[in-house]
């Protein structure tokens, strides 16, 4: 009786596109950790030098961890800053508020309540996003003076105010204009008119936009220093003022301008924490049409 080999089982070999797969997915995830790296990279230096001492916070030891951790340097950091601090979310708050709900009455009236002329409006209106600051200061200056508006906050409100409609009036127009236009044509069958309908139709539905607004308004108001610079001072300017000067000196405190960084940095921080997953939403949504 004869018995015949039982044929070796065939072993399953992996497609040549998985080792690709794999391959490529180690390559991206091994660059995304080295760009982590470089990006983190600095600010391990701002939080080590920040705890360190006058003396061990050198230029040539800011790789080290300090010799011994203290919270000195954010205590004068803290006392240079605090009034600062106030004074910039005074700042900011209204000026991003203001920009915010006038370019959105701006991005209404032209996207969808029309008047001849509105694009070329909307072009002379878009042209000051084109315009650099340092071309215009001393104007600025001259006119503010002429207005007898104060310096310090009053005079940032108003700067950040205006500077900001062309970009906030752009956003909301294009995020309006993808609102169905029956919605304001059954508004005006109604009877509402075009304030009537701005509030009770549009506004409900504009809180996406609002946050894209009010988070690129708030951060770009905090991190200013050149309308800081030439419209307010160390007594009444805000956070980007105190910072520079917590920062010269004969004597450098590197520890104190560390920590200072790091504080003036965590409210910008916190707002695209907390809603930064709808800055990303609010800008597709206004990115349908143009």
């Amino acid at each position: 009786m004869t018995t015949e080999a039982l044929p070796a089982p065939v072993q399953a070999s992996r497609p040549a596109g998985t080792h690709a797969s794999v391959a490529t997915r180690t390559v991206k995830y091994g660059l995304l950790l080295l760009f982590l790296l470089l990006i983190l990279m600095p600010a391990y230096v701002l939080f080590v030098t920040s705890f360190k001492t006058i003396g061990d916070a050198t230029p040539s030891r800011a790789w080290n961890l300090p010799a011994e951790w203290q919270l000195d340097g954010w205590r004068r950091a803290w006392e240079t800053l605090s009034p600062a601090l106030v004074r910039t979310f005074s700042m900011v708050i209204p000026a991003a508020l203001l920009s915010a709900f006038i370019g959105s009455m701006n991005g209404f009236v032209l996207s969808k309540w029309r008047f001849p002329g509105a694009d070329l409006v909307f072009t002379l209106i878009l042209f000051g996003m084109f315009i650099p600051y340092q071309a215009v200061m001393i104007p600025l200056v001259q006119l503010m003076q002429a207005l007898s508006v104060p310096s310090g906050v009053p005079s940032l409100i108003v700067l950040h105010t205006i500077y900001g409609l062309p970009i906030t009036t752009l956003i909301f127009r294009n995020y309006y204009a993808g609102v169905p236009h029956e919605l304001i044509e059954a508004a005006r069958v109604d009877g509402a008119g075009m304030l009537r309908t701005y509030a009770s139709v549009m506004l409900p539905i504009s809180m996406p936009a609002f946050v894209v607004v009010l988070m690129w308004q708030f951060t770009s108001a905090w991190n200013d220093y050149l309308f800081a610079l030439f419209f307010s001072n160390s007594r009444n300017g805000p956070v980007t003022i105190s910072l520079n000067f917590l920062a010269s000196g004969q004597l450098q405190d590197y520890s104190a301008s560390m920590a200072g960084a790091l504080i003036a940095s965590v409210p910008t921080l916190v707002v695209y924490i907390l809603l930064g997953r709808y800055f990303v939403g609010g800008l597709m949504a206004g990115s349908v049409k143009g």
